[in-house]
């Protein structure tokens, strides 16, 4: 029997909010580069606001109501926001997709939805239009930007003034279709209505303070729940200035023209931000004394010169995040705020503290979430479930699915293997699926493994898979070898890298237990490539190990 949960706002309801409160404030700015130069394309609240109704009067015109679906890839832009809530507005649903994705996998995604209109990158305009042949309910593709030979949503915008729709959906109307990454096959639709991704706002709000005054950098895209809630949605809740880039290399200097405060990111970030923060303190000899003597004197010097005094904290999601990088950062004093969660909670579960002086935790569970751990070991591991106002609908057309995950009290199994220390902190080791069981009954958790052996000058990328070739499960690693660190021991053919490789993991290896270790250097693959990766730069397991 379905939970019945209080009532949350809309997602119109609480953006209308925003507007009367913070209507002048710039709202989301993109950066962008003309003619060498960086400047930014803006968007107040109210300018936000006022075009995205215009658009939804449009899209009222071509016979988008309540309850159909709209598709949209595209990365971040002004145009993505006025698109994302002038669908919202009409009742309807958004179906954000990966900006990779190519146009099979969109047309697939669009005949399962049933979309109405799709909104598109400019740049990837011409290779979706065929879908109007291909999608039986599609009406048309419209660029969420300017270009050429493109119909733009700025073409279609009314001029002067228009009745705007005043469509006013539920908290439990469906709000979000968003599908997971996974094969193509096995991709599946989240359904998320209003209240769970307001209420997953409101939570996540009390334990992680945004202002008016904030200005929050996010490299994690809108088409992602992660970036959808947290760096879109819950920014704009408090009246905050969104800034997004996918431009790692100039990411810090561009934080710091917008006074940034908050930065959010994927572990990949922080990981390299990491090693380039102990390159800098390893090459100088006072800074070794401040790092090991006066750490917090260090980072404020470093925190100021990088993004500059207003500064306040990371925020980590997505991923695990090492918990040395984590400790490391706040060692020196720059807080590091690390989440846990699912497309399927909308996303966040879990949240830690700036400053946990327990590393390695993704935090406690949020306000009004409950989380579990089912058939624990006896070291306390098990599948973690959950259950909150935030637990998605189900998976879209796919009850068997959803039967697999959604209990009939409405917990769901995220899959995910944890533990719950005394003070309620959630310890996470890796996805279940993944689990390496030997014959012995022990388990490997690829992700510890695939940690320790990134760590290795010589390893550039690491998968770590159970391998059964020789009658018996085992740990196996497919290696992508750095080959600027192997040509300077003058290594250059595949052969030599793997021997290579083998006296460097062997050498790692005594950090772990005997169990997890590789035995010997045939449980190594050198591959030529490196690996597929997702936009939130995940490897992409499916790829390459096959259940």
């Amino acid at each position: 029997m379905a939970t019945r949960f209080k009532r949350h706002m809309s997602i119109p309801e609480f953006f209308a909010r925003s507007v009367e409160q913070h209507g002048q404030r710039v709202a989301v700015r993109i950066p962008v580069s003309r003619g060498g130069v960086l400047q930014f394309q803006d968007a107040t609240y109210r300018e936000l606001w006022d075009l995205s109704g215009k658009l939804a009067a449009w899209l009222a015109g071509q016979g988008v109501g309540a309850g159909d679906r709209v598709g949209l890839i595209s990365k971040p832009s002004v145009g993505w926001a006025v698109a994302f809530f002038a669908v919202q507005r009409l009742g309807a649903v958004v179906v954000p997709m990966d900006a990779g994705l190519q146009p099979g996998e969109v047309a697939r995604l669009m005949v399962e939805s049933e979309a109405k209109l799709l909104f598109s990158s400019p740049h990837r305009y011409h290779e979706f239009t065929f879908l109007t042949r291909e999608v039986p309910s599609l009406k048309g593709v419209i660029s969420v930007d300017v270009a050429l030979g493109a119909v733009s949503l700025w073409d279609v915008l009314p001029e002067g003034n228009v009745e705007i729709p005043n469509v006013r959906p539920d908290c439990e109307d469906l709000a979000v279709l968003m599908y997971t990454s996974g094969t193509t096959d096995d991709a599946k639709g989240v359904m998320l209505c209003h209240r769970n991704i307001t209420a997953n706002i409101e939570a996540f709000l009390k334990v992680v303070e945004f202002t008016p005054e904030d200005s929050l950098v996010t490299i994690v895209p809108w088409y992602h729940i992660y970036g959808l809630t947290t760096t879109l949605l819950a920014p704009l809740w408090m009246g905050a200035t969104v800034t997004y880039t996918d431009d790692y290399r100039n990411l810090v200097s561009l934080a710091r023209r917008v006074g940034v405060t908050v930065l959010v990111g994927v572990p990949k970030l922080y990981h390299s931000l990491w090693r380039r923060i102990l390159e800098n303190i390893e090459g100088n000899a006072l800074r070794r004394l401040l790092h090991r003597f006066l750490p917090r004197l260090l980072g404020k010097l470093l925190k100021d010169k990088l993004l500059g005094p207003q500064f306040r904290f990371f925020v980590s999601g997505g991923a695990p995040l090492a918990a040395e990088v984590g400790g490391g950062l706040r060692r020196i004093g720059l807080g590091m705020i690390e989440g846990y969660g699912l497309t399927e909670t909308a996303p966040v579960l879990t949240m830690s503290d700036p400053f946990t002086p327990v590393p390695g935790n993704v935090g406690r569970p949020l306000p009004g979430v409950k989380v579990k751990v089912d058939k624990p070991d006896a070291e306390g591991y098990g599948e973690v479930i959950a259950w909150g106002p935030n637990v998605m609908l189900g998976y879209y057309k796919n009850p068997e699915r959803t039967a697999e995950v959604l209990t009939p009290d409405g917990w769901f199994r995220t899959g995910d293997i944890g533990r719950l220390d005394g003070e309620g902190r959630l310890f996470l080791a890796g996805r279940k699926k993944n689990l390496v069981v030997l014959e012995s009954g022990k388990k490997v958790h690829p992700e510890e493994l695939e940690w320790e052996l990134s760590r290795i000058p010589e390893i550039e990328e690491v998968l770590v898979y159970e391998d059964t070739s020789r009658g018996e499960p085992m740990v196996a690693a497919m290696v992508y070898p750095n080959w600027q660190v192997l040509k300077k021991e003058g290594i250059e053919d595949p052969d030599r890298a793997k021997l290579r490789v083998w006296e460097t993991i062997r050498e790692a290896q005594r950090n772990l237990a005997p169990f997890k270790r590789l035995r010997d250097k045939d449980c190594i693959t050198i591959v030529d490539q490196p690996f597929e990766k997702s936009t939130k730069q995940d490897i992409k397991r499916h790829l390459y190990v096959r259940r």
